[in-house]
């Protein structure tokens, strides 16, 4: 189990065809100000987890904001995001996971951090319930 504190290249969701089959066939919910979409992967996966981070231009106009939402989203994530990966590495499963914001201002990291850990901890309780 490598448990490195970095957010890597094969850790990011990127594929066109992935991505629209995560957003149609995947599960989703709401926690905080994100909807989460989240479904398991192919075995062959580089990494247990892929990431996608989405922040609508709808939602957030300047691309100085929404740049900053990333930074701040993918900071939580990356520190936090080794429970999660512990439990699928145990449970051996992948997961894709979409966060996207639906917020009208940008939040904090103060209360950024503590939404992104809800998040990973319903998606270990999600993946409990599958695995039996």
């Amino acid at each position: 189990m490598d448990f490195s504190n970095r957010l890597e290249k094969k850790e990011r969701l990127t594929s066109r065809r992935e991505i629209d089959q995560l957003f149609h066939d995947g599960h989703s919910f709401y926690e905080g100000q994100f909807k989460v979409y989240w479904a398991t992967a192919d075995i062959d996966q580089p990494t247990s987890i892929q990431l996608l981070i989405s922040i609508p231009r709808k939602n957030l106009q300047r691309a100085v904001d929404r740049n900053r939402m990333k930074r701040l989203v993918r900071e939580a994530y990356r520190k936090n995001k080794h429970g999660l990966q512990g439990f699928l590495e145990q449970a051996n499963k992948k997961l894709k996971i979409a966060l996207v914001f639906l917020g009208k201002r940008t939040l904090k990291h103060a209360i950024a951090e503590p939404i992104i850990i809800l998040i990973l901890q319903r998606l270990i309780r999600e993946n409990e319930k599958t695995a039996g």
